[in-house]
């Protein structure tokens, strides 16, 4: 499966937390990027078998231009998977992140974040719900393994498909699938219009790459065994773990 978070935002280029608002749209260079991932995945003709997005603009967007770049994806309608929305920022939706760097809170979401909660909004200014970041965590990866879990029955265990969310999404997601504790997860990096790629088997999930922003996609479909990993590193063809 590969990950592939939105590209760049209005909301990204302001320094804004967009969480859940509204109409938080793919500015020129977001929409840019989106076009050359779905090329990158269109050159290396994977066999794309189901495209699931956050229900949120920016991930629909480049879901589409995803979809519309590659000749073999034609056809294939986006779903839509709520669990692989945003995590609900509550009262920090909306603010600019070198404010809210200055909260307490900050340093519990970069350092603990399994034990950061965000404050509901007030329902007279954003309304908007708070939500851990270890339940967000949950849902995406519930979300992620019964997908994937689905395709594979239906497609055999070699089919490609595509999620596209956002950056604490994947990074949590990809978190999981390397057995990090999600204290951890502010390590991982996902940058606008990055691809990330992951295989489950029945014995373990395999990172394969993360947060690649360039190179060619092809040969993922073999690029994990489907069950034990090689010992010593095999035949010494190295899977790149970060592009």
């Amino acid at each position: 499966m590969l990950l592939v978070r939105h590209g760049r935002t209005t909301a990204n280029a302001s320094g804004v937390l967009a969480g859940w608002l509204p109409e938080v749209a793919l500015d020129e260079v977001g929409r840019a990027q989106a076009e050359t991932v779905g090329r990158r995945i269109a050159d290396a003709h994977l066999t794309v078998v189901k495209v699931v997005a956050s229900p949120l603009q920016r991930c629909l967007e480049t879901a589409r231009i995803l979809v519309a770049a590659d000749d073999g994806a034609h056809g294939i309608r986006v779903e839509v998977d709520d669990r692989l929305g945003e995590c609900r920022y509550g009262s920090w939706t909306g603010r600019r992140l070198s404010e809210l760097a200055k909260e307490p809170l900050w340093r519990v979401v970069q350092d603990q974040p399994s034990a950061a909660t965000f404050p509901d909004g007030a329902a007279d200014t954003a309304g908007m719900p708070g939500e851990s970041i270890a339940a967000m965590a949950a849902r995406a990866v519930a979300a992620i393994r019964e997908t994937d879990a689905a395709v594979g029955a239906e497609h055999g265990t070699d089919a490609v498909w595509i999620a596209v969310s956002h950056g604490d999404v994947i990074k949590s997601i990809i978190a999981d699938a390397a057995g990090m504790h999600l204290d951890l997860f502010q390590r991982i990096v996902v940058d606008p219009a990055s691809v990330s790629i992951l295989r489950y088997t029945p014995a373990r999930p395999f990172v394969i790459r993360v947060n690649d922003t360039g190179g060619s996609l092809a040969g993922l479909a073999t690029a994990a065994p489907a069950a034990d990993a090689a010992v010593g590193g095999g035949a010494g063809a190295a899977v790149p773990l970060e592009s």
